[in-house]
């Protein structure tokens, strides 16, 4: 089995690189084998609502120039998902925001290539605004109908300059205990193949407010 974890910072080994480590590090302990992608520090436009995705349905999105189609493949070769950011204006930075709106929505409309993966989401922030960026990761999540391993707190890490999240003891101790039950949530999810059937997935009913 393999995870693959998004770096969202544009620090490559900043916090939210420390962070993913705690958690991948306890992956890596239970026979896991980990990943880790740094995206923050990539130029990734946003999706331009083109449609093409949904039209073409061939795993792609249509902006080639940047690594996002590649990141989609990864993420479908992957058992597990873990989503990592920083705290921008107590939101997920921009850059880990264009590559979630584009691979999720490719994911989405091919099938739902994520269904019952397994997906996580950490975050590292200075003082506060963590809460609203981690349940902005979990939304792309539960969207995309993927099992969500939890910790014994919210998956939020406190630290100001690259490495200062290894001091927030309690930080680290959520990050190893949500490393620990992704990694059992994993093998309950493959033990379980074959042996008990999925649900049947249901195609999408659409609802507009304003008809």
């Amino acid at each position: 089995m393999k995870v693959v974890a998004f770096n969202g910072s544009p620090n490559a080994k900043g916090n939210t690189w420390h962070a993913l480590t705690m958690v991948t590090d306890e992956l890596e302990k239970e026979g896991i084998a980990t990943e880790i992608v740094h995206v923050g520090n990539k130029a990734v436009r946003g999706c331009l609502a083109c449609g093409q995705c949904f039209k073409k349905r061939n795993e792609q999105c249509i902006q080639t120039e940047d690594p996002v189609n590649e990141w989609i493949q990864l993420m479908k070769g992957a058992d597990g998902i873990l989503l990592g950011s920083p705290v921008h204006y107590s939101a997920v930075a921009g850059t880990m925001k264009s590559f979630l709106d584009r691979a999720f929505y490719v994911t989405g409309c091919n099938g739902s290539m994520l269904r019952h993966k397994v997906g996580a989401a950490v975050v590292a922030v200075r003082r506060s605004g963590g809460l609203p960026a981690f349940n902005q990761l979990n939304n792309f999540l539960c969207y995309s109908e993927m099992l969500l391993p939890t910790s014994n707190y919210w998956h939020v890490i406190h630290g100001a300059r690259p490495g200062e999240v290894t001091k927030d003891e309690e930080g680290m101790q959520i990050m190893r205990t949500l490393g620990r039950n992704m990694a059992w949530l994993m093998k309950l999810v493959e033990h379980g193949k074959g042996a008990i059937a999925p649900p049947a997935p249901e195609s999408k009913v659409w609802m507009n407010f304003i008809r």
